[in-house]
């Protein structure tokens, strides 16, 4: 069965079809959150791009569904990127132009009739491994990073955290690529039904084993931090005098750290004693090291950065990270001499920061390890694993999405936490200057409540620390490695099985007859 009508026959309401189609897996994640529909979601994109009459035209309809899901992910930067916006999801789109010409290629018979069941089993593994080589290139951080990545949507399933455990968010999106093609076959091709119930199942059985077998991480401990949040309050200085207030609140509560959001200090410390000075005094009275982040020009070396530092009742510890991977447009201008105009039509970085050049573990006090990050750095997997690979307790992410408050940004930003708690095997903090904060235990279950962006206040929360090395932090990416290998064998079949037509074509019996003009006679003339 092939969707039909006459809005397929028109290529320009085909591809309005496709964007929606596109679009509709947003709907998973925060704030509709609404994790099963993960699972379906792509069956209507996946059918339309098995109903094109062209490998060309699948292809088409994978690059505007693609630019359909990357602008209703990201639309909250509409406000802020304009125009730019439906550039960039036009660029990325386009990654999925392969996926949805793969989609034609494995779902039908040479085009049309009905797969065979080895084209059906192969679409299980060629299609999610081909949406991994997407999320793949566009988590490069050039491009954007990983944001929406299709397995975070299952950021509050409990056994979908302890497969993050295993695989990370990589092999959470492969399995939900996988169940949407089984169901695609299902809808659309009764009669290969028998691959699709045993992908399905094969799906459940990953998860069964997961739960079962995957190592729990080791209770070893608990930690009292802070969380500060100050609300949407209007410059540097009114910010400080706000976390300060919020800050006193803790004193005699018998916490262990205080953690600060993104840019909560608009001055570096250096140029201004006084508020170095202020925070030193805010250690001693709460018996705690406090992480502010900084965003200013430094005094020691040229250009703006944001920086991660850890105070004392003595002051600065000393230990500083500074952030590495920075938001494109938001903090920096890719090839700003050619993309420099994006200033004048949107709120596009006037100057571009400084990136670090590497991640730090800072100790705060007896016996707490911690891994800073910054804002959206935690949409990266690799940094919170090599955090918890060279020794962190407890990754802590300082963050701001004060841009977007009336947006989804928000609680997505806060749902990527839980991903990187489950994946290393490590409590998350997530402090934010004006919400979602959140605080996740070391399986990526939430502790507490969130606080909304609503909320200028203090919490603190008892985090169980954990101890061991889950499998994710072992051996990395290795969903990724086996979805290009599968690539990379489907290439060279391909290609063998091409050089086989060539060789297996008949020869031409004679020369072509030419025309009266010495030109080749053409088929029917």
């Amino acid at each position: 069965m092939k969707p039909s009508g006459h809005w397929l026959t028109s290529p320009r309401r085909r591809s309005v079809l496709a964007a929606l189609a596109g679009a509709l897996p947003v709907l998973a994640f925060p704030e509709p959150a609404l994790w099963w529909w993960a699972y379906v979601a792509l069956v209507p994109w996946m059918l339309l791009a098995r109903s094109a009459p062209t490998g060309r035209r699948a292809a088409y309809d994978g690059w505007i569904g693609g630019l359909g899901f990357m602008l209703a992910m990201h639309h909250w930067l509409l406000p802020s990127l304009h125009v730019f916006t439906f550039l960039i999801a036009a660029l990325l789109g386009a990654l999925w132009a392969p996926w949805g010409w793969l989609v034609r290629r494995f779902l039908t018979a040479d085009g049309s009739g009905t797969p065979t069941r080895a084209r059906v089993f192969g679409a299980l593994l060629v299609l999610p491994s081909a949406w991994l080589a997407v999320e793949l290139v566009r988590s490069w951080q050039g491009l954007g990073g990983p944001w929406g990545m299709l397995g975070a949507s299952q950021w509050q399933v409990e056994p979908a955290l302890r497969l993050a455990s295993v695989g990370g968010v990589w092999l959470l999106s492969f399995l939900v690529v996988a169940v949407n093609a089984a169901v695609a076959v299902l809808v659309s091709v009764p009669a290969s039904r028998v691959p699709a119930v045993a992908g399905l199942v094969a799906t459940a059985a990953t998860a069964s084993a997961a739960w079962v077998w995957a190592p729990r991480p080791d209770a070893d401990g608990r930690a009292r931090i802070a969380v500060v949040q100050p609300g949407v309050v209007e410059g540097p200085d009114v910010r400080f005098d706000t976390e300060e207030r919020l800050t006193r609140r803790l004193i005699g509560q018998d916490v262990d750290l205080i953690v600060w959001g993104e840019s909560s200090v608009g001055y570096d410390l250096a140029d201004r004693p006084d508020l170095a000075k202020r925070l030193a005094e805010l250690s001693r009275v709460t018996g705690a090291d406090i992480l502010v982040n900084v965003d200013a020009r430094r005094s020691d070396r040229p250009g703006i950065y944001k920086s991660s530092m850890l105070v004392g009742p003595d002051g600065p510890t000393g230990d500083r990270y500074d952030k590495m991977r920075l938001v494109p447009f938001g903090e920096y201008i890719p090839a700003r001499s050619l993309l420099g105009w994006a200033t004048s039509v949107g709120k596009a970085a006037g100057e571009d920061r400084r990136r670090g050049t590497e991640q730090v573990v800072m100790h705060a006090g007896p016996g707490l390890r911690i891994g800073p990050m910054v804002c959206f750095e935690t949409a990266f997997p690799d940094m919170s694993r090599h955090l918890a690979e060279d020794g962190a307790d407890v990754v802590v992410a300082q963050s701001s999405t004060s841009s977007f408050q009336r947006s989804w940004a928000p609680e997505q930003h806060a749902s990527l936490a839980a991903l990187r708690a489950a994946e290393t095997g490590r409590p998350f903090v997530h402090s934010t200057l004006t919400g979602v904060s959140a605080v996740y235990d070391a399986s990526g279950r939430r502790i507490g409540s969130w606080l909304g962006t609503d909320a200028s206040t203090t919490a603190v929360y008892e985090v169980p620390l954990a101890d061991g090395v889950t499998p994710y932090v072992r051996y990395g990416d290795w969903p990724v490695h086996g979805a290009l290998l599968v690539l990379v064998a489907l290439g060279l079949t391909e290609g063998a099985r091409a050089v086989r037509l060539r060789r297996g074509a008949p020869a031409p019996l004679g020369p072509p007859a030419r025309t009266a003009h010495g030109s080749p006679a053409r088929p029917g003339r």
